[in-house]
């Protein structure tokens, strides 16, 4: 063995201890990895920054900005308000919730969508009473499966995509077309939903402690709505109306031309320009008010008209001037460019109109803020808590450009019209142009560390094709797999691929492996792409660990899941994903070899 390949090795050796030890972040690890590979002249200075001139690394970011660009406008938050408002069904929720969030990770980002959906799951969980446990997983889950169906579902596919490339010349690959995942994942988006409606729904914790603590916390608000005039609720009662428990909130009172309803029975019929008293914590009031188009909120006024508003909780201070006055006393509205729309008193029972309330050192308040309520507010008035929700209106011709522009791009891309790096270019002049979005806002939502990481995986590649370390591992890994067939040897790509997945990410894995399955492929002289798509497939397909993919971190704190649960709902869905990869392509490329009737 040359010195170069030892090098190599032990830098391949650094960079797994230091991802799985948490040494240094992902990024520097690979940065300290490759300078050493350039300091040793095993990698010229060309070869390293060759990767920023393949345009998937591109391609990877500006769809990461769709994406977040999509999420700011709350495009799929509506999309979900409308579907999920009246499911109360667990399984019904769970296959809904599941199917849709997979179709919309097959074109854009898991992360945001995890990040959108949370709420949702959140609500839900406390109206029904079911854990977040039982459905955070799921979601998470959702989310991978749905990545792998396409070659723009998930970074890892645009990486090997990328890495096909590179090795066109040199190794003769094939085109990886955009459809070529699907064979694979989309039979185990079903079958993944399935599992997890049957078999991994008795695994999943039901950890109903960590929702009712959660809950106990959140301070209980009081918040008032009216009835519009023309409301669809005039003459119904309250149980028809279905106002009687309202994701969370709690109707406690109906003030009726200045009389009290205290004792509000299901019975009770609603009229026009009742005010409606509801209690509930700041994540259920945000919901309400975001979503509710029957009611208005009589703070608001003309407030409710602006393009951008937030919801903030804020808490009295103790020598505010705001105190012993009332709403219109303090002329709130203009004073701030803020109403208050809900008000938590120490666990008191608040009754009468908001505005007719007087302030008290400590009260906590929900405002329907501006933006320029920063500007105009005393910090000696009220110290800011928290944001509880954004509210963000979107114009239809918005939706249409993000959504229908995104899809066109797509479909053109898959039947090569025009290449997808080209026509995500258009769509962005088109959304800058339209002022969709500012590139200031687009500049601080890109991902440096994760292009490095792509680029820098790259360059490792090429090193350990130059020096020969891959054709090392490959010829020792088929010497020892290779009495047990080509299908053992690709479940052994398979298995070793997803188990570095989920302890050292995705991204290095892939970064790893792939060097060495093409090699395998080449040294067995078989066709590569199976090797190619067992490594994107089992470095996306992450289900065993918290720490292996992002959305399972992200889910792992609320839902209050411990490590072991990832490995015993994942473990057994990893291995029928490598079962399903494994056979599937076995059939389609090495015994039927039918993919060239399907040349997109």
């Amino acid at each position: 063995m040359e010195i170069n390949t030892i090098i190599v090795f032990i830098v391949i050796a650094f960079i797994l201890v230091s991802l799985y030890k948490e040494l240094i972040g992902p990024a520097f690890t690979f940065v300290i990895a490759i300078s050493f590979l350039g300091i040793t002249k095993i990698l010229t200075p060309k070869e390293i920054l060759s990767g920023f001139a393949n345009e998937n690394v591109i391609i990877i970011i500006l769809l990461l900005l769709l994406g977040d660009i999509i999420r700011r406008n709350s495009i799929i938050e509506q999309i979900f308000d409308a579907i999920f408002k009246k499911v109360t069904s667990y399984k019904k929720f769970m296959f809904q919730m599941m199917s849709l969030v997979a179709v919309f990770s097959s074109f854009l980002n898991n992360t945001p969508i995890v990040a959108v959906m949370m709420p949702y799951i959140n609500t839900w969980g406390k109206k029904t009473n079911i854990a977040q446990s039982k459905l955070l997983i799921p979601l998470s889950y959702a989310t991978i499966l749905g990545g792998a169906t396409t070659v723009i579902g998930s970074s890892t596919n645009l990486i090997v995509k990328g890495m096909v490339e590179d090795q066109q010349i040199i190794s003769n690959l094939p085109h990886l077309h955009f459809f070529e995942f699907a064979w694979v994942g989309i039979p185990m988006v079903i079958i993944g939903i399935i599992y997890l409606l049957t078999f991994g729904h008795k695994l999943l914790p039901n950890n109903l402690t960590t929702i009712n603590s959660n809950t106990t916390t959140n301070r209980k608000y009081t918040v008032e709505a009216q009835i519009r005039s023309n409301s669809n609720l005039v003459g119904k009662s309250i149980e028809e109306a279905e106002l009687r428990d309202l994701n969370g909130l709690y109707l406690v009172e109906i003030i009726r031309d200045d009389i009290n309803l205290i004792a509000v029975s299901p019975t009770t019929i609603l009229a026009a320009n009742d005010i409606l008293v509801f209690a509930g914590d700041t994540q259920t009031i945000g919901n309400f008010i975001k979503n509710n188009s029957e009611l208005i909120f009589p703070q608001v006024g003309m407030l409710a008209k602006k393009k951008t508003t937030e919801l903030i909780e804020v808490v009295i201070s103790h020598n505010s001037t705001l105190i012993n006055k009332t709403v219109k006393e303090a002329n709130f509205r203009s004073k701030y460019d803020a109403a208050i729309v809900a008000i938590h008193r120490n666990g008191e029972k608040l009754s009468g109109k908001i505005g007719d309330l007087k302030f008290k050192a400590g009260d906590a308040l929900i405002l329907f803020a501006g933006e320029d309520l920063t500007n105009r507010a005393d910090i000696f008035d009220f110290y800011f808590i928290s944001k509880v929700k954004e509210i963000t209106k979107t114009p239809a011709y918005k939706s249409i450009i993000l959504i229908g522009g995104t899809l066109l791009v797509i479909a053109l891309s898959a039947f090569q019209i025009i290449s997808l790096f080209i026509g995500l270019a258009i769509l962005f002049i088109i959304i800058l142009a339209l002022k969709i979005a500012s590139p200031k806002d687009l500049y601080k939502s890109i991902d440096f560390n994760l292009a490095l990481i792509i680029v820098l995986s790259l360059a490792l590649g090429i090193a350990m094709r130059k020096t020969g370390a891959a054709q090392f591992i490959a010829d020792n890994f088929i010497n020892f797999l290779q009495p047990f067939g080509l299908v053992g040897v690709m479940i052994g790509v398979y298995f070793i691929t997803t188990i570095l997945a989920a302890f050292i990410t995705n991204k290095a894995a892939l970064a790893l492996m792939f060097p060495i399955a093409l090699s395998v492929a080449l040294e067995m002289q078989i066709n590569p792409m199976p090797f190619v798509l067992i490594v994107a497939f089992a470095s996306s397909a992450n289900f065993m660990t918290p720490i292996g993919y992002q959305t399972n971190l992200m889910v792992y704190g609320p839902g209050g899941y411990k490590f072991k649960d990832f490995f015993r709902i994942g473990f057994p869905l990893t291995i029928i994903y490598m079962i399903v990869t494994v056979t599937i392509l076995y059939f389609i490329y090495y015994v039927y070899d039918i993919t060239h009737f399907f040349p997109y």
